[in-house]
């Protein structure tokens, strides 16, 4: 049974141990990123502080030289390679740079030990870059008094956690709109993972726009490439097997899918965009110098980063932690069509 509460008082470290069925020598090793605690133990721990809206009071701020003699700043990423999270990593820097700030960067794995290092680590906050975090890992961030923000959120934060991304439905519809003037009504699409946002909202835009001009995208032509190359590949592949009938354009929710619909095109002997036009999503270096150079919706990767970093810094300019269950800033910057030589008339 929990402590009973004083409403007139901060949560305190016994009441959550009370709560948790643990310790209080335990309850801080937690708080403080030990790793000499259990996933369970420590899962529960945070779960408790979390209901009773408690708040970890210390938390480095630029220029308190009795913690950190250089502020810095946590990325956290799933992966590092690929032109798309090297573009975000260049806006962190850059705005992180101008405001004398070091970046250190890490790798989320599949267990919660990254975590432990933020919550052991005296940075100003953490950037959160297409990692899938459960609400419980963003609340154990929070619980800490770390600022977070997260970049492309891949499922819905909870309300206390900032993020930032594109307008990923107009992009959609950016894309759809482009294919209609073109002339295009037999079209396919290649999304990225079924249940994410970016690519849900990216497809939504697509088809409503395709909608309502009259144009449907069959359901054998609509297929999910896991944001992969050679998945989106074999998927293209399929929608352009058979020369009674196959799309005219496809629209893939990613440059790099993308040109995996390139290289389904070749195998199939289609020119491109002679016998089939290709739509992308993000404007990599890679949509470039693709042959032909390809047609995408841009999204600004680069300020989205710098603009993570700002948010940061503003939440490092508060005083006092935020209470638990606020509202956090929600951003999209715009995105806007490239048109390039993958796209033509049917």
């Amino acid at each position: 049974m929990s402590s009973p509460i004083d409403p007139a008082r901060a949560p305190t470290l016994a009441q959550i141990a009370a709560r948790a069925g643990t310790s209080v020598p335990t309850v801080s090793k937690v708080l403080n990123g030990g790793t000499d605690v259990s996933d369970a133990t420590c899962r529960r721990v945070m779960a408790s502080a979390q209901e009773l809206g408690y708040r970890r009071k210390t938390r480095t701020r630029v220029g308190d030289d009795r913690r950190l003699s250089v502020p810095l700043i946590d990325v956290v990423v799933k992966q590092v390679e690929g032109s798309w999270i090297s573009g975000v990593l260049e806006g962190v820097e850059a705005a992180a740079a101008a405001d004398g700030v070091d970046v250190v960067l890490s790798v989320a794995r599949s267990d919660d030990d990254w975590m432990r290092r933020l919550l052991r680590r005296p940075s100003l906050g953490a950037i959160i870059v297409l990692v899938d975090t459960t609400a419980a890992q963003l609340n154990m961030l929070t619980t800490a008094n770390i600022p977070v923000v997260v970049i492309d959120p891949i499922s819905r934060p909870p309300a206390d956690i900032a993020s930032i991304g594109a307008t990923n439905w107009d992009g959609g519809r950016l894309a759809a709109e482009h294919l209609l003037e073109l002339g295009h009504t037999r079209i396919g699409v290649v999304g990225g993972r079924r249940a994410e946002l970016s690519s849900s909202a990216r497809i939504d835009g697509f088809v409503t726009a395709l909608r309502a001009a009259g144009v449907t995208v069959p359901a054998k032509w609509l297929a999910y490439g896991d944001w992969d190359r050679e998945q989106a590949h074999r998927v293209a592949a399929a929608m352009l097997s058979s020369s009674a009938s196959r799309p005219s354009a496809i629209f893939a929710c990613s440059d790099f899918m993308a040109l995996g619909v390139y290289d389904a095109a070749r195998d199939a002997s289609l020119s491109i965009p002679g016998r089939v036009s290709i739509v992308g999503f993000d404007d990599i270096q890679e949509s470039a110098w693709a042959t032909p150079p390809m047609t995408t919706v841009r999204q600004p990767i680069v300020e989205m980063g710098a603009a993570a970093f700002r948010m940061l810094r503003e939440a490092d300019r508060t005083s006092t932690p935020g209470p638990p269950g606020g509202s956090a800033i929600r951003m999209e910057l715009e995105t806007r069509l490239i048109t390039r030589l993958s796209t033509g008339r049917p």
